[in-house]
């Protein structure tokens, strides 16, 4: 019994001695793509702002359902409950006489799924899904595989 004890206390001691050691510092510096080597209780200075493309040329989808990105400047555009300034170029009945995209019907219908004559109001705010582009290189790498572009693997043909 006494010895169930004595390994009992030399647990407990080993355990407080591992809980107040002093945690090691690896000797790389710290390197985060996102914040370069900045230490953590300092501020990094911000990059510079990427000026938007304006090159009017509608991009690529990557997947279904994805909003077409904005090919141009939207600076000091007006998108508030009072004015949206995307309409008057991309509304249905301006759409042809500005050589616009015009507004896809789905975003003329109400969340009951019932179409009406005029833009829904969970769409009026364009940019809470459509963004413009600027040309910058990427943060992180990317991996990304257009499902028409994978290729099946060879068939195994002793397999039935």
């Amino acid at each position: 019994m006494r010895t169930f004890f004595t390994v009992v206390i030399a647990s407990f001691v080993a355990l407080a001695a591992l809980a107040i050691a002093q945690p090691t510092v690896p000797p790389m510096p710290f390197h985060d793509s996102l914040r370069g080597a900045t230490p953590l209780n300092e501020e990094p200075k911000p990059p510079l702002i990427a000026p938007t493309e304006n090159k009017d040329v509608i991009r690529g989808l990557n997947y279904a359902q994805q909003p077409p990105t904005i090919p141009h400047k939207i600076d000091n555009y007006q998108l508030d409950k009072n004015a949206n300034r995307c309409l008057a170029c991309h509304a249905r009945s301006r759409a042809e006489e500005s050589g616009a995209v015009p507004v896809a019907v789905s975003h003329y219908i109400d969340r009951d799924g019932l179409v009406s004559g005029h833009l829904s109001p969970r769409r009026y705010f364009c940019t809470q899904c459509h963004v413009p582009q600027a040309d910058t290189k990427l943060l992180i790498g990317n991996s990304f595989v257009a499902v028409e572009d994978i290729k099946p693997a060879p068939r195994n043909p002793q397999r039935k």
